[in-house]
C-alpha cells in the first residue's frame, strides 16, 4: 500500500494561484486529495464536459463546466492577517 503525503493544506483554506493559465487568482479549496497530492479550488481549473441526455434520469445534456484538480505545488496559502501568500500556515 502506498503512502500518504501530508498536506499543509486543508479544506477551507484561501490559496492563490502562482502558476498556469489561472495564475493570480484566489480561492478556497473544495476538496484535497493526499493520494495525489492535488486540491480542488473554486473557481479555478475550470474544464468543460461534454454529456449525453439520459431520459430515464430526467438529465439533459451539454457542456457542464466542471473544476478539475491542481497540484499542490501549483497554490500557495494566504495569510488571514496580512493578505499576502505564504510558505507556513499561520498559528
Amino acid at each position: 500500500m502506498e503512502k500518504l503525503k501530508k498536506l499543509k493544506l486543508k479544506k477551507g483554506d484561501e490559496v492563490i494561484v502562482i502558476t498556469g493559465k489561472d495564475k493570480g487568482t484566489r480561492g478556497q479549496i473544495t476538496q484535497v486529495s493526499p493520494a495525489t497530492c492535488k486540491v480542488i479550488v473554486s473557481g479555478v481549473n475550470i474544464k468543460k464536459k461534454a454529456v449525453k441526455p439520459n431520459p430515464q434520469t430526467g438529465e439533459e445534456g451539454g457542456l457542464i463546466a466542471k473544476e478539475a484538480p491542481i497540484h499542490v505545488s501549483n497554490v500557495m496559502l494566504i495569510d488571514p492577517a496580512t493578505q499576502k501568500p505564504t510558505r507556513k500556515r499561520p498559528e
